[in-house]
């Protein structure tokens, strides 16, 4: 009895520490949302925070969908700095329509959609940077 006691006292402080690291990396990438210098764009979040603890045969994959005629602006980290993450957009059918890492996974990236359109946003971790950790993923859209 007292084992299975440790054993769930483990698996809830760990569950505690995933949430509080989860939570203050949001923060980070709430940062990506902001005001960006060089353009002037505010991207307002669309009220999800996409979080998920990966390993690193593991990546992390969420389903949204993006109405037309809006310009968004998609980020992601998973520690500090912004270049831990690979995220890659792909639409329903699985066709590839951007990755970051063709751009030293930057931490974020801005597109605009012509149509609605249901897609696949996967994120995995840069196992040269980081082997394993919470990722967390926003979808903001331009105010």
């Amino acid at each position: 009895m007292k084992h299975i006691l440790t054993s769930l006292l483990f698996v809830f402080f760990s569950g505690l520490t995933f949430g509080q690291e989860c939570d203050s990396l949001a923060n980070v990438c709430y940062k990506y949302l902001s005001i960006d210098a060089n353009s002037g764009k505010i991207f307002i979040s669309d009220g999800q925070v996409y979080k998920a603890f990966v390993d690193a045969e593991q990546s992390a994959e969420f389903k949204v969908t993006l109405y037309g005629g809006s310009l968004y602006r998609i980020a992601a980290t998973a520690g500090d700095k912004g270049n831990y993450v690979i995220f890659s957009v792909y639409d329903k059918d699985r066709n590839l329509l951007f990755t970051n890492e063709d751009f030293e996974n930057k931490p974020y990236w801005d597109f605009k959609i012509d149509s609605t359109l249901d897609c696949y946003i996967e994120a995995r971790l840069d196992l040269d940077k980081k082997v394993s950790g919470c990722i967390v993923v926003l979808l903001g859209f331009q105010k």
